[in-house]
């Protein structure tokens, strides 16, 4: 034979690949879940991508596969071994959920060993497998369809989560950034296999990790399917969350209704235990009739009931049923019941804190509030005790107290949004109540600017406490100062939460005598909301001697907006000075019938009598003025020009 005849012979490594690529393929090809994208052939072995598939679409979601085939035999017991490099391993840790596949040509049969397995196994060997060189796989599982179904559904669900993250990452405000990462669910890699996956799900349940397994819940599913026991964890997890008054997801807690009654006549679980899930569940749903009909049954099972903790849980629920039925005595009742049988129970002692609070018992509340310690399982429940706390004790009249318990809750507010509105409703309804709260509210307001310095209420609210404290006596100092600060505030309020600010510094500069500056303060007032408003400014301007301006404003505040005798008299000095004598006279007639010991509009009518010429009229008035108001400054002037009428 020539020496040009002597070709290589094909190498049985090569042929071994292109069986395991084919066989893989075909697989794939079979499976409405994946799509094969294609391989890549390194001296190392196959790399495959696949792509989950979702009603037919691309998903861009892949695994990364790396196939390798043997002939060799199989181990004694059934298994597939192939040694791989451990830097092999490393470069598939990069992607979740990569996997190993490997074909045994003499049963053309696919196994699969996940490199999570892979690294678990060694992890826990208790051996320095660091620094070796080479690392042996087990294959024990087959690949199936089947698999590659459960694979894809966990794959597309860690994806989706990890997408939107970086989605509410990518498209947030730079300055809202902090947020968006503190309020993001917990992340957590789910394993692929399902021992596992439910060893996980109990570990968490039971270490009251609720917000960590409702975050994982889509992936939890896919490993374990609906009605595995172990998604019993995830259900009530959503349970609990949802009985946390956070927003529930009523398709998972209709489905976890749905798996608890499926296990009623299994024979494999507590009746009493499951009865009290159910009820906790359908009262998430808002279905307190249901709710209240599976506590009761959970309660008439001895074996749940024997446990004084469960059973007063359960009666405490039960209790909320009947309170969001409307049946709120009985439901103390069953809140009593429940602190009977567990006089430590943190949810029956602060049902009944708000059922004395609603009742306005406040000593009674504050006493069942005490007592409240909620574990970290109720996520926010210790906060939301402050909060009410500081209502109750704003109602006791014990404001050092209520300020002391906002100061702490403060400290929680970048956690919880809700506690600065909370704190600034309690302080504008209580905060201008005494100079003591009036004196603490003004710190508050000044801490609550500098953190939210666009938040127009809370420097109207400050204004309004320095002005409570100046009707109080209190120096708050000159105007001319109080003035420009007035000014840096009010640019940042709200025309609706302005008006009573300038009304309020109108008052002050009227005090002052500077008539003026309180026009301009009152005309501010007016321009924003009009209203009421109107009677300051119509005053100001009769004091201004603009007689003809604040005509038409007192008319509207004395026939529609403010019809008391004060706006009667301002409208009668208005019409007198604007020569309308008998409205003016028609004007004082009605704000002393309105006040008859209106004793400026009795004078100032005699006067308008007098100045028209009706001389008889006008010591008519006087008269009974005199005699009704004998010590009136007014009343000696006349008695000095007119001494005929005595």
């Amino acid at each position: 034979m020539s020496s040009f005849d002597q070709l290589p012979k094909r190498d049985r490594n090569h042929a071994l690949e292109d069986e395991a690529e084919a066989a893989f393929q075909a697989l794939i090809s079979r499976s409405d879940d994946f799509i094969f994208q294609g391989s890549d052939r390194k001296d190392y072995g196959i790399d495959c991508q696949i792509e989950v598939a979702l009603d037919g679409r691309a998903t861009n979601v892949r695994v990364y596969v790396q196939l390798k085939g043997t002939a060799r035999a199989l181990n004694t017991d059934g298994s597939l071994s192939i040694v791989v490099d451990r830097t092999n391993l490393n470069y598939l840790i990069a992607q979740p959920y990569s996997f190993y596949v490997g074909y045994h040509a003499p049963t053309k049969s696919l196994r699969v060993s996940f490199v999570d397995e892979i690294l678990r196994r060694y992890e826990h060997s208790g051996k320095d497998w660091g620094d070796q060189q080479s690392l042996t796989i087990s294959f024990t599982e087959e690949l199936t369809v089947e698999r590659l179904s459960r694979l894809a559904s966990l794959a597309l669900s860690g994806a989706r989560i990890a997408r939107d993250r970086r989605i509410a990452h990518t498209t947030a405000a730079i300055e809202a950034i902090p947020d968006v990462v503190r309020d993001a669910n917990p992340e957590l890699h789910v394993p692929e296999d399902p021992d596992l996956a439910q060893q996980l799900a109990e570990r968490l349940y039971e270490s009251g990790a609720d917000r960590v397994l409702s975050a994982a819940f889509e992936q939890f599913l896919s490993v374990l399917g609906a009605d595995h026991d172990a998604m019993g964890f995830c259900y009530m997890a959503e349970i609990n969350l949802g009985m946390g008054y956070q927003s529930p997801d009523v398709e998972r807690i209709e489905a976890a209704v749905t798996h608890f009654r499926s296990r009623l006549h299994t024979g494999r679980f507590q009746i009493g235990s499951l009865h009290y899930t159910i009820g906790n569940a359908l009262s998430v749903l808002g279905n307190e009739q249901e709710a209240k009909t599976s506590y009761i049954a959970a309660l008439e099972d001895t074996d749940f009931s024997s446990s004084s903790e469960m059973a007063a849980q359960c009666y405490k629920n039960l209790g909320t049923s009947f309170e969001r039925l409307g049946e709120e005595d009985i439901a103390a009742e069953h809140y009593f019941e429940a602190l009977r049988l567990n006089s430590n129970l943190p949810e029956a002692h602060n049902a009944l804190a708000h059922y004395h609070h609603r009742n306005g018992r406040y000593e009674e509340a504050l006493e069942h509030f005490d007592r409240v310690v909620f574990t970290d399982r109720q996520l926010g429940r210790p906060s939301a005790i402050s909060g009410w706390r500081i209502n109750i004790l704003f109602n006791l009249g014990d404001a050092r107290a209520a300020f002391r318990e906002i100061n702490g809750l403060l400290s929680n507010a970048d956690s919880e949004p809700w506690i600065w509105p909370w704190c600034a409703r309690q302080i504008a309804a209580f905060g201008r109540t005494s100079v003591e709260s009036a004196q603490l509210a003004l710190i508050f307001w000044d801490r609550c600017i500098a953190t939210h310095p666009k938040l127009g209420r809370a420097r109207a609210e400050r204004l309004l406490t320095s002005f409570y404290l100046r009707s109080e006596g209190e120096d708050i100092g000159e105007y001319s100062e109080f003035r420009s600060m007035f000014g840096q505030h009010i640019a940042l309020v709200d025309a609706e939460d302005a008006a009573l600010p300038w009304d309020r510094l109108g008052h002050w500069a009227q005090d002052e005598g500077n008539w003026e500056e309180a026009e301009l303060c009152y005309r501010k007032a007016y321009e924003l909301v009009g209203g009421h408003y109107g009677y300051c400014l119509g005053t100001a301007l009769n004091f201004l001697g603009r007689f003809e301006e604040s005509r038409p404003i007192l008319l509207e505040q004395a026939e529609h907006l403010q019809p008391d005798a004060m706006s009667w008299f301002q409208l009668g000095v208005a019409n007198g000075n604007t020569g309308r004598s008998s409205e003016a006279i028609a004007a004082y007639e009605k704000a002393i019938e309105l006040d008859p010991e209106y004793d400026i509009a009795m004078f100032n009518l005699g006067g308008v009598h007098w100045n028209d010429g009706n001389i008889i009229a006008a010591k008519q008035v006087w008269r009974r003025a005199i005699e009704r108001f004998p010590n009136h400054e007014l009343a000696e002037e006349i008695r000095a020009r007119i001494p005929s009428l005595f």
